[in-house]
């Protein structure tokens, strides 16, 4: 007795044939195909910001080799290199909750500033009355509460007038930016010197080092801070949310989510993480923020979690190579001469290898299909 294929019984069992993945489906779910996407842009950006260095004279092979032994083999730079991750990991955070619930923080340079700013004058005010461990804890609270309220702008906008916040939050990074630098000039400055400058943290009342060498446990808050970002974004029902927000918004309010009020907590909560890198370098490495100081790690960060897929755990390793690149592109610019702002060159290079291999892979996987 035969069985035809239209029979739809979900009793009948098929053994004669077994069920065979569509190829798409067998693409997709190749083990490989995370890992050639995500090294590929590394290894193209690479060659491609060699190529540059040879024609301009300078022999790509002594610059790497330069930057891994300053950055990685020498003690001093390994520190430097983990100290400069800690305010990298925590913008990495911050858009990774924004990334994945579908909204653009792209004003993450202002609320870092801000939330820097804030720190820087609050700090030197409040030692003099108040424990290490409590003021810490207030310059930190007092960086994200800036930072989020600096936000709240672009969220209620993009909540409930639908303004595009790629816009908002680019207007109020520059508007964030130069109203840290007249605070820094015309409010905080410290009034014992001529540099437009806030008054300074001293040393022995910053964030504590890690077993006797430069690095704070600011880098220990940080990767504390990803992880629980990675795992509630990726383990929880609010994660779910924000994901099934960014996915699809018209399902999202026809589940029954109010999905104003997610678009603006979410935006805040990204926004006060960004503000908490800012409080953090203060706090751990800086002390005090001058005017004009803008190292603009939002925007380069972007790439980086992009690269990791807005995976925290990945980010961890992106955020250790750019800063690796960050700290060796200083001695190689006085070693080789090749200016210390070129790691941006690779980091651009890297976007658009990333988006080029995302679109192939996208077409490849449709022709397939």
């Amino acid at each position: 007795m035969g069985i035809e294929r239209g029979v739809t019984d979900p009793g009948l069992v098929l053994a004669e044939e077994p069920a065979v993945p569509p190829p798409a489906a067998r693409v997709s779910g190749a083990p490989l195909r995370p890992l050639l996407t995500t090294l590929l842009p590394i290894v193209a950006a690479l060659l491609v910001s060699g190529a540059i260095l040879y024609s301009v004279g300078v022999d790509p092979l002594a610059y790497y080799a330069v930057v891994v032994r300053r950055a990685l083999l020498s003690p001093h730079g390994l520190e430097e290199t983990i100290t400069r991750m800690a305010p990298l990991l925590l913008l990495g955070a911050s858009l990774i909750v924004s990334f994945r619930a579908g909204l653009w923080n792209l004003g993450v340079d202002g609320q870092f500033l801000l939330g820097a700013v804030a720190a820087a004058a609050l700090g030197p005010a409040l030692i003099t009355v108040a424990p290490d461990w409590l003021t810490l804890l207030a310059c930190m609270a007092a960086g994200m509460l800036a930072a989020a309220l600096w936000s709240l702008l672009p969220g209620l906008l993009r909540a409930y007038e639908g303004v595009n916040e790629i816009i908002t939050t680019l207007m109020m990074n520059f508007l964030g930016v130069s109203l840290c630098n007249v605070l820094v000039k015309l409010v905080f400055i410290d009034p014992t010197t001529t540099t437009p400058i806030t008054r300074t943290l001293p040393v022995p009342d910053r964030l504590p080092r890690l077993f006797g060498t430069t690095v704070n446990i600011g880098v220990i808050i940080a990767l504390a801070v990803l992880i629980g970002a990675h795992l509630v974004m990726t383990r929880t029902a609010w994660g779910l949310r924000l994901r099934v927000l960014g996915a699809n918004p018209r399902a999202a309010r026809h589940a029954g989510f109010r999905v104003e009020r997610l678009i603006v907590a979410t935006i805040a909560i990204s926004a006060a993480l960004a503000g908490l890198a800012g409080a953090v370098i203060v706090t751990g490495t800086l002390g005090s923020v001058r005017a004009e100081w803008n190292p603009a790690y939002g925007l380069t960060i972007i790439p980086l979690v992009f690269l990791a897929r807005m995976n925290g755990w990945a980010v961890i390793g992106f955020v250790f190579l750019f800063a690796m690149l960050s700290i060796g592109a200083e001695a190689a610019s006085i070693t080789l001469g090749v200016p210390h702002y070129y790691n941006f060159l690779l980091v651009g290079l890297l976007l658009i290898f990333l988006a080029l291999v995302e679109y192939l892979d996208t077409r490849r996987r449709q022709h397939v299909g």
